[in-house]
Order: structure tokens, then C-alpha cells, then sequence
């Protein structure tokens, strides 16, 4: 019997001795530290208020050719109505195009953001994985849609990828 408790007493002790350890990160305050971040943000911000402005001009532009066309109509003959519904109809599309060109999935926004962001992205991941890899099995982004309802500050690796990345 003594045997029996001793074996259970070794393979719970052992177990516990090989828990699994966590730390979390705040991506959001690491992105902030960093001054390439920042300046990438800020041109990717630039760029996206300039795409939208151009927009913004083409849609106040069409709106005022729809004010006119609906003003006009009744002076206009069957042939001239159906060309300019046409021109109007086709400015819309352009305009829609636009958008998609810019902001789409796989618009220029998207890929502007992927030169700019992505190797400062990959560079945290890499940071991430060399301070984690000898010492926790899992790391968390507090940042991210995590659900963690509550993190003690102590399992904070943050600034330590920070470190690793280069900057204090």
C-alpha cells in the first residue's frame, strides 16, 4: 500500500514539476515603442486620407452631375436621357472601382500595408519566439481578441521582446 501511495506521490510531484508555462505580450504597447511603426502608420494613414479625398471629390462630382441630369430631364429627348443615365451609371461604376482599387481586400491599401508593416510584424513574432522558446510554452497577445480576463503583470514579456528587438 505504501508503494502504491509513494507511486501516485512521485507521479503527481513529477507532473508538476513539468507544468506548462505561460506569458502574454501587449502587441499594441510593443508596436507603439517602436518608431518604424509609428512612421509607417502615419504613412499609411497620409496615403488612405489622400485615396479618400479623391474619392470623396469623384462622389461630390457625380452627386452634382445627378442634381443637373434630374433638373435637365424633362428638357431632354429619350436619346440624350438614356446617354446621360449612361455617363452617370458609369461614373458610379468607375467610383465603386475606385474604392475597390484603394481599399479591397487586395487593394493598394492592403499591399502598402503589407511592405510597410509585415517585416515589422515578423520581426516581433521572431523576437517572440527567441524570448519564449526556453521558457514558456505558450505566449498570449493581450492585445489581440484574447478573452484573458485578467493577466498578472509579472507574466508580462513585453518588454523583454522589446529588448530582443533591439529597443529599451
Amino acid at each position: 500500500m505504501k508503494f502504491v501511495l509513494s507511486f501516485f506521490m512521485v507521479l503527481f510531484f513529477g507532473l508538476g514539476v513539468n507544468a506548462q508555462k505561460y506569458a502574454y505580450i501587449d502587441s499594441k504597447y510593443i508596436l507603439s515603442k517602436i518608431p518604424e511603426y509609428k512612421e509607417a502608420q502615419d504613412q499609411l494613414d497620409k496615403l488612405s486620407e489622400k485615396w479618400q479625398k479623391e474619392i470623396d471629390d469623384k462622389i461630390a462630382e457625380n452627386q452634382k452631375n445627378i442634381r443637373a441630369f434630374e433638373e435637365e430631364k424633362i428638357l431632354l429627348d429619350d436619346a440624350m436621357i438614356e446617354k446621360r443615365q449612361s455617363e452617370i451609371n458609369q461614373a458610379t461604376a468607375e467610383i465603386r472601382e475606385l474604392q475597390m482599387k484603394r481599399f479591397g481586400v487586395n487593394g493598394e491599401l492592403f499591399k502598402k500595408r503589407q511592405e510597410l508593416i509585415k517585416p515589422i510584424q515578423d520581426k516581433l513574432y521572431k523576437a517572440v519566439q527567441e524570448v519564449a522558446k526556453a521558457r514558456y510554452d505558450f505566449v498570449f497577445d493581450k492585445a489581440v481578441n484574447s478573452n484573458i480576463m485578467y493577466a498578472n503583470p509579472r507574466n508580462d514579456i513585453s518588454d523583454k521582446v522589446l529588448q530582443q528587438m533591439g529597443y529599451n
